[in-house]
Formats: structure tokens, C-alpha cells, sequence
């Protein structure tokens, strides 16, 4: 399971929640295993960088039968880079905790709640599985800059996803649609509004018989077009993102994953290129 979220913030476009790559977001995982994390990444373009230190803790659940999962993220971050408002740039930077995030899931069919001991016996075919995430606005923000690393508004991001097992590979299929609420306190007393961003993402994913692996990931997203005071100031967004994941098991309990993506294409110019690395921790539920 994953447990090292990385969350970047609207200042990149409003569109980071939606262009997040996650591999095995819906597997399978015995009930009771606790995942603390640690990780770092950067992710910069033409107009900016951002550094970004999480903390996020994962539980595994029992839900009515099925294996599900809670998790909670801290980040803090580091950005520095140009907003524009019409003609005129605007050099600044922030610095300070960033907005906690809570995400849920819980696997709908075929990732029956297990032990380890039953765990162990455990196959995986086709999982369906469903998610909701919500970020609470408690980062550091500023209303008087335009660049800041908390975004003073919520966010919610329902999702549904598939992963089918061959053999050693997992092919998985994601969708969500990440709905914002307004700032009412952007540069001043200004409202920024923006519709919901619609996304999908794809992973490849192989399984090392040391329990490692590797996956190759995608994701597209479409929507998301902002507003000032109801007045329109970005057009609808369309963007392509690659990107891999190698996630190494150190022993039983410690794990290293190292990320990577880039986009591809975007109808507004607004991709950046991320790396990140985390590590990870697990235990109880007979660990």
C-alpha cells in the first residue's frame, strides 16, 4: 500500500490534486498494518519550484468484509516562483506547513479483509475499489501575496478504480474528479472560483520475487477553469503526465520508494517535472 502521499498546491495550476500519480491506490494489504512515511520531493517548471517535506500515517481497515484504508497527510513546503494577474508578474515566495490532507478507500470487491496468516494464501484477481479525499485549509496563507502554500479553501476528490493480477504484473484504472471551494480572501478581498478538474491515470506495474517492483505510470486531466470575482482568467485545462515508481523492500518492516514524472502536454503551459524519494515504516496487525 501506499503510504508516502505527495499533494502540491494550487499555486501550479490549481490541477496538482488531479495530476498526483499513484500507483496501487486499490490492493489488497492484511488488516492492522499500521505505514508511517517520510518523504521529500521537488517539483519545478519555468515559473516555479516547490520543495515539499510529508509526514502521513496509513492504517489498515476492515470495512463490512473488505479491506479498506484511512490515511493522513502533513506536508510542509518551500515555493518560490511568478504569478501573473493579466500583464503583470509577480515575484514571490512562501514558506510553512501546507494544508493537511485525509483520504479513505475501501476495496468493493476482491480484496477480502485478511490477517497476515490468511494473507498468505491470498491471490489477487480483479479488485474494484472507491476513495475520498479531502484537504483541510489549515496551511500558511497569506491573502496580501499571490503565491502561498496553503490555498485557504477545501477540496474533495471522490474516486473509483480497478486493478487486475497476471501473473507477476498488475494493471490498474483510476478516475476522480477533485471539487474545489472558493477562496474568499484571494489578494485582498477577491473570490477565486474554479470548477471541478476530471482526471484518469493508468499504471503498469511488475512484481520483483524479492516483493519489489516497478510501475510505469499516466495520468490525463481536463476542467478546471478559474475565476476572479465570477470573471474568467484561465481557460479550461488539458494535461498529459508520465511517470515511474520503484518501490524496494530493505527487510520486513523498512521500504524505499523512489518517484519520478514529467508532463507531456498541456492545452495552458502549465507542467512541471517532479522526483521525489520516501521512505517508509510498517507494523502491527502480527508483523
Amino acid at each position: 500500500m501506499r503510504a508516502f502521499l505527495l499533494f502540491l498546491f494550487w499555486i501550479l495550476g490549481s490541477q496538482a490534486h488531479a495530476q498526483e500519480i499513484e500507483a496501487r491506490a486499490y490492493s489488497n494489504a492484511p488488516i492492522g498494518i499500521n505505514f508511517a512515511s517520510f518523504g521529500i520531493a521537488q517539483a519545478s517548471s519555468s515559473s516555479y519550484k516547490l520543495t515539499s517535506e510529508a509526514a502521513s500515517y496509513t492504517r489498515i481497515l476492515d470495512v463490512a468484509g473488505q479491506s479498506g484504508k484511512i490515511t493522513l497527510v502533513l506536508p510542509y513546503a518551500q515555493l518560490s516562483g511568478t504569478g501573473k494577474i493579466g500583464s503583470q508578474s509577480i515575484n514571490a515566495t512562501s514558506e510553512g506547513l501546507s494544508d493537511p490532507l485525509i483520504k479513505a478507500s475501501v476495496n468493493l470487491y476482491g480484496a477480502p479483509a485478511l490477517t497476515l496468516d490468511q494473507f498468505k494464501n491470498y491471490q489477487q484477481d480483479l479488485i474494484i475499489g472507491a476513495s475520498l479525499a479531502a484537504s483541510i485549509p489549515w496551511g500558511q496563507y497569506n491573502n496580501e501575496q499571490m503565491i502561498n502554500v496553503g490555498a485557504n479553501r477545501w477540496f474533495i476528490q471522490p474516486g473509483v478504480g480497478a486493478s487486475q493480477a497476471v501473473g507477476p504484473w498488475r494493471f490498474e484504472l483510476a478516475g476522480a474528479a477533485t471539487i474545489y471551494t472558493s477562496n474568499n480572501s484571494f489578494l485582498g478581498g477577491n473570490t477565486l472560483s474554479q470548477n471541478p478538474i476530471y482526471s484518469t491515470q493508468t499504471h503498469v506495474i511488475y512484481y520483483f520475487p524479492s516483493t519489489a517492483w516497478i510501475s510505469v505510470d499516466a495520468t490525463y486531466y481536463v476542467g478546471g477553469q478559474t475565476y476572479i470575482n465570477s470573471m474568467p482568467v484561465s481557460g479550461s485545462q488539458e494535461n498529459w503526465r508520465f511517470g515511474a515508481t520503484f518501490s524496494y523492500p530493505i527487510n520486513q518492516q523498512n521500504f524505499i520508494r523512489i518517484n519520478g514524472s514529467t508532463g507531456t502536454y498541456s492545452r495552458t503551459n502549465n507542467s512541471y517535472d517532479l522526483i521525489g524519494i520516501s521512505w517508509q515504516y510498517r507494523w502491527g496487525g502480527g508483523i
